[in-house]
């Protein structure tokens, strides 16, 4: 099979006549998929060991075992599995208490190559479906945000950013926040022939190193407190498409190595559980911090470093993309007057003016948001200064502040924290990047007027 004809899907079959097994096994491997047999419970829960199924097909009676309990171990298992009882006409009714149980659907035997097909279609595409949901979740209309470009140097990324998504290589995207980076890595794994599979994210400062670990490399059920039931991880989930580590540079340094493994090997543990796994996904990270830094003040391991930029894309912030400016505004004008029923529909010549000069220290995330709150706000046709929040100034507090200006260390403060407020995208992330707590930051916005 090709590499650009992945396969569609991951099925197991458990039923304990061999007959059945090939047969099965025959007619859906000529479909692309990837077939697994197993004649038994305990055969069945070692390959859920082993092995990740999106699709499982079921015979209640297996000889000496109870389907039924095989089933209410596959929902702790895998509970993300997709599984069809297969049964004969006399056990149609435990097949109805099996989709009670949790079962997708049933089969009746003997049934015909064609309505093997057809439900092992159906199946795979509700969880293909599934699995797209929550990388999809909260990125809507977001894919092309700030990636259309009129700027010579944002075109020279975007043009090596299409030929270097044909390969597998890994990636790491450079930039300031707010330029752009988690819109690439998505349209990266687009462009690529992973792009039928899904793109995961892990947003790497919102986790501690525990937590991260069995987001990355699910668990086991009874692993840890709370672990009530077997998870997947990020990099099953991803298993064919690409795994996005938004923000690397906060990745926890004690689990670093593992992650370094997995990259190097594709293989991992979940934990609580020591059966190796295996998963191919290609790598995007993004990161706002300067890594080699990071590397020589041992915070950031070098080998990681080597195998994550393969092929580095450095965003340019905003204010080096003056000729993107007002086609990245009005497009926002236009998305959010949609969405709120406002009639701003378009910006004065003043309006548009400032946006211009404006030095945009939170980059396209700052425009966007600004541009989101001009639009609420403003009663008429055109969008004015006074709309923008732009203080009534074209300049940036970045473009007049400086270190060693004749100003006091107060205003130098007001002005830092404004610019890093406007460039993260919650207050936890400014607070962490100023190095202070939340409260700490919720005081000097109140203290500041910010």
């Amino acid at each position: 099979m090709a590499d650009s004809e992945q396969t569609s899907g991951r099925i197991l079959l458990v039923d304990d006549e061999a007959a059945i097994l090939r047969t099965f096994r025959y007619c859906l491997e000529d479909e692309g998929y990837d077939v697994a047999g197993a004649s038994s419970a305990a055969q069945a829960e070692a390959l859920l060991h082993r092995q990740v199924f999106d699709l499982c097909f079921l015979d209640l009676r297996l000889g000496e075992d109870n389907g039924l309990d095989l089933l209410a171990q596959m929902r702790i298992q895998a509970p993300w599995m997709r599984v069809v009882i297969v049964t004969a006409h006399s056990a149609v009714d435990t097949a109805v208490d099996a989709i009670q149980a949790g079962a997708a659907d049933y089969l009746v035997k003997p049934c015909s190559p064609d309505q093997l097909r057809l439900a092992a279609a159906k199946q795979l595409e509700v969880r293909t479906l599934a699995a797209r949901l929550e990388a999809l979740e909260g990125e809507v209309r977001k894919a092309k945000d700030g990636l259309d470009s009129h700027s010579p140097a944002m075109m020279a990324i975007l043009e090596t950013a299409r030929q270097v998504a044909a390969t597998d290589a890994n990636i790491l995207i450079l930039g300031e926040s707010g330029t752009g980076k988690g819109e690439l890595a998505r349209a990266i794994h687009g462009w690529s022939r992973r792009a039928k599979r899904t793109c995961v994210t892990i947003n790497c400062p919102s986790l501690t190193a525990e937590l991260m670990e069995s987001e990355l490399f699910g668990h086991a059920r009874g692993s840890f407190t709370g672990a009530s039931e077997s998870t997947q991880g990020r990099v099953s989930q991803a298993d064919g498409g690409t795994l996005f580590l938004d923000e690397i540079g906060d990745f926890p340094l004690a689990l670093q190595p593992k992650l370094l493994r997995f990259i190097q090997d594709k293989e991992y543990e979940r934990v609580g559980d020591p059966v190796t796994r295996r998963a191919d996904v290609r790598i995007v990270a993004a990161t706002n911090l300067d890594l080699d830094e990071m590397v020589r003040a041992g915070r950031f391991r070098e080998d990681l470093l080597y195998r994550l930029n393969v092929i580095t894309l450095k965003l340019p912030p905003l204010r080096e993309r003056h000729e993107d400016v007002m086609s990245l505004a009005e497009r926002f004008l236009a998305r959010f007057v949609s969405d709120y029923g406002r009639p701003a529909c378009g910006f004065s010549p003043e309006a548009a003016a400032a946006l211009q000069a404006y030095h945009w220290p939170g980059n396209i995330r700052e425009l966007r948001n600004v541009i989101e709150r001009a639009s609420i706000i403003c009663q008429q046709e055109a969008v004015e200064i006074a709309h923008l929040g732009l203080g009534g100034s074209s300049e940036a507090p970045t473009s007049t502040v400086r270190v060693g200006a004749p100003m006091s260390l107060e205003e130098l403060e007001k002005a830092h924290i404004a610019a890093v407020l406007a460039s993260s995208s919650t207050l936890d992330m400014a607070a962490k990047t100023l190095g202070i707590d939340t409260s700490t930051l919720y005081r000097k916005r109140k203290q500041y007027n910010l």
